[in-house]
């Protein structure tokens, strides 16, 4: 009976008394699942950890600890099935989380909010760079690829870290040194941004700052905010359109030449990357649903790449996790500096840093606890980290490979 019973749910109950799922679906099934009530959770337990812990962290830790204690066998058809859906979801979740970052509208920020964006983002590189040259030794040979792919995140956010992965191969046990770091060392930095809030105005007089343009460029971006509404027909629309440019973007990697600095992977997340900046500017930009979509897809993703790792590999957390506010460290003493030569505030330079170290997720929270009207100037910079972080970590990677030599 129990034989019978494991057979029909494609699982094996073992001597050891762990229920083992031994296929494909069901191990995908499982994943899907976890994440799904992982995100929803918050809406049912309101726990003060998901105030401090985003739900991606969450679900990657949960997927992690199923895996260390052997919930699924690492078979042939489970490493295809995780081969599979990884390689081809990832250009699609790429293509979709880029459908909303239209350059026109970023555009509209001005010169001087866009420069503290970019020297933001330039300091975060030089962080990574001046650390790992001061502290390369004591890490593994390959420790730079987690190290570009935190890079990817902290310019523009979990899914350039992804493709990043992808595009460098960088192994999953390593990506949860990188996860670490990005939720340990990203909370504390928010913590601290939104303390220093009630200190903008001191801070601006030191500076020398003029916030009247803030003001207007608030006040511009509010009244072009698109009404579009997510509905079935636009989702639909959607799903189809990425999951054709996924199979597209790696049809036409097989015909682009390979070399050193750029393997076919690298080829796949470029094309991903480049679809989707032009299709914002498209009509296919205004279709409401591609953010809650690619986040779907983010998420599965993010299971999948859990699912290859164990506690047992994260030998050096802590480690890790210096070094990752050691680049913190070094990213707001410049900042500081640059504030004072360029006359920043301190709303623009904090928003610049969550843009670009906390993405979409928290950019915008910032800019709300200076002014609800504010918004739309944390989403649209967090847009623009998206745009570049894949292009920025992949540069830094190449830098922090030569260093690791």
């Amino acid at each position: 009976k129990i034989a019978n019973f494991s057979v029909h749910y494609q699982m094996n109950l073992h001597t050891k008394g762990c229920l083992m799922i031994e296929t494909g679906f069901g191990y995908v099934a499982l994943l899907i699942l976890l994440a799904s009530s992982i995100v929803y959770l918050p809406k049912y337990f309101h726990l003060k950890l998901f105030d401090y812990l985003p739900a991606i962290v969450i679900l990657y830790f949960t997927v992690m600890l199923f895996a260390t204690f052997g919930v699924w066998e690492k078979n042939e058809e489970i490493t295809s099935a995780y081969k599979s859906f990884k390689s081809n979801l990832l250009p699609a979740m790429i293509f979709l989380m880029l459908l909303q970052a239209d350059l026109r509208k970023i555009a509209g920020l001005g010169a001087k909010m866009l420069a503290a964006f970019f020297l933001t983002s330039l300091s975060i590189a030089l962080g990574f760079i001046v650390m790992f040259s001061a502290l390369h030794t004591y890490f593994e040979p390959d420790a730079w690829k987690a190290f570009a792919a935190l890079s990817g995140s902290w310019i523009g956010g979990s899914a350039n870290m992804i493709a990043i992965q992808g595009a460098l191969n960088v192994p999953d046990s390593k990506m949860g040194y990188a996860l670490l770091i990005d939720s340990i060392d990203y909370a504390i930095w928010v913590m601290i941004l939104l303390a220093l809030v009630p200190a903008a105005a001191r801070f601006n007089r030191w500076s020398g700052a003029d916030s009247s343009l803030i003001d207007r460029v608030s006040a511009r971006l509010e009244r072009d905010q698109s009404k579009n509404t997510m509905s079935f027909e636009s989702l639909f629309l959607l799903l189809g359109v990425s999951i054709a440019l996924s199979a597209s973007s790696q049809y036409l990697a097989e015909y682009l030449p390979t070399g050193t600095a750029m393997s076919k992977e690298t080829w796949i997340v470029l094309i991903a990357t480049i679809a989707g900046v032009v299709g914002a500017m498209t009509p296919l930009g205004k279709i409401a649903g591609a953010q809650t979509l690619g986040n779907i897809l983010l998420y599965i993703i993010i299971a999948l790449i859990a699912s290859r790792a164990n506690f047992g590999e994260l030998t050096q957390a802590p480690l890790y996790i210096a070094a990752g506010f050691a680049v913190i460290a070094l990213h707001a003493s410049i900042m500081v500096l640059l504030a004072k030569l360029f006359k920043f505030d301190l709303f623009t330079l904090g928003v610049a840093s969550l843009a670009n170290i906390g993405g979409v997720a928290s950019a915008p929270i910032l800019a709300g606890a200076y002014s609800q009207a504010l918004i739309p100037v944390g989403v649209l910079m967090a847009m623009m980290g998206y745009i570049i972080g894949t292009f920025g970590g992949l540069a830094v990677g190449q830098v922090l490979a030569l260093i690791a030599q």
